[in-house]
């Protein structure tokens, strides 16, 4: 478990995102679906490369990445930005898609981080949004194909794997627009927080073996949680939800949780992200009250 001896509180003299790249590595993704204050975040996702640049010591390699797009119908936009913080490596990978549906613009947003290497989190990014896109029910009943998307995105890597890549395994924080409906699903503790009437939270839970019910499903299922550093499924997996991990496949599932957000003049943005950044900076800080001006400030 990493231990962090402090966290980041809002200051004018750094941003959010210089703070956390000198400390962790991970994977940021940021969809505005109103405007506003917000309308340039786009455009001005290039400022958090030049951030990471200056502040992060790593191999060319696995160097800080940043961008962003803008949706055909000017509804929604989002920006990236990634870092492998002191690591010499990346396991975070993210995918965004803007597709026509049955004649609906949808958008699929989402953060994948790996452990076990990088096999599993470059799987579920390349094959995750093409199965949900491919579900019959997509449109018309989008939760069970989200659902259904995930756990046969699981089945089909552990097929491809054969017995190989044993301990690789991906959680996944996704975000997914429908004409005028938001669906946020996850597994693992990549988490999604909303920022809505310039307040802050959580709209998906970081799952973890210690919790109630996630410890009695997987005793019920003949495994164990104990402590190791930190609580761990069999001693190993500190998440009790994920696609992959073949050796643990019986506890650790991809069933994701699903929460439905209104689209409506309160929302101001979402952010998904994997545990690296929730590790120093807490959902709060990105209330917008911290966020004056434009995303330069972040």
């Amino acid at each position: 478990m990493r231990i962090r001896p402090f966290r980041y509180n809002p200051s004018p003299e750094i941003s959010v995102i210089e703070y956390a790249s000198t400390l962790c590595c991970f994977l940021i993704l940021i969809l505005v679906i109103t405007t506003g204050n917000f309308e340039c975040l786009s455009c001005n996702m290039g400022y958090l490369n030049s951030v990471l640049q200056s502040s992060s010591q790593v191999h060319a390699e696995y160097g800080p990445v940043s961008g962003g797009g803008l949706s055909q119908n000017g509804k929604f936009s989002y920006g990236y930005a990634s870092s492998p913080g002191k690591r010499s490596s990346m396991e975070d990978f993210y995918e965004t898609r803007i597709d026509g549906v049955d004649g609906e613009i949808v958008g699929l947003f989402g953060v994948f981080d790996g452990h076990g290497g990088a096999r599993a989190a470059e799987y579920v990014k390349q094959n995750l949004f093409s199965n949900l896109i491919r579900h019959p029910k997509f449109i018309s009943d989008t939760k069970s194909a989200i659902a259904d998307a995930y756990n046969h995105t699981d089945s089909e890597f552990l097929k491809s794997e054969n017995n190989q890549n044993r301990d690789a395994g991906s959680t996944a924080s996704t975000a997914i627009l429908v004409g005028d409906r938001l669906l946020v699903a996850n597994v693992g503790d990549s988490r999604a927080v909303i920022c809505r009437g310039g307040n802050a939270f959580a709209v998906s839970r970081d799952h973890k073996p210690d919790q109630s019910d996630e410890r009695q499903r997987i005793e019920d299922a003949g495994g164990f949680v104990m402590w190791a550093g930190t609580w761990r499924v069999g001693g190993v997996l500190a998440v009790s939800r994920a696609f992959g991990d073949r050796l643990l496949k019986q506890y650790v599932v991809a069933d994701p949780e699903i929460q439905e957000e209104k689209i409506d003049s309160s929302l101001e943005f979402l952010i998904l992200a994997s545990d690296g950044l929730w590790d120093v900076v807490s959902n709060e800080v990105w209330e917008s009250s911290h966020l004056t001006g434009t995303p330069e400030s972040w």
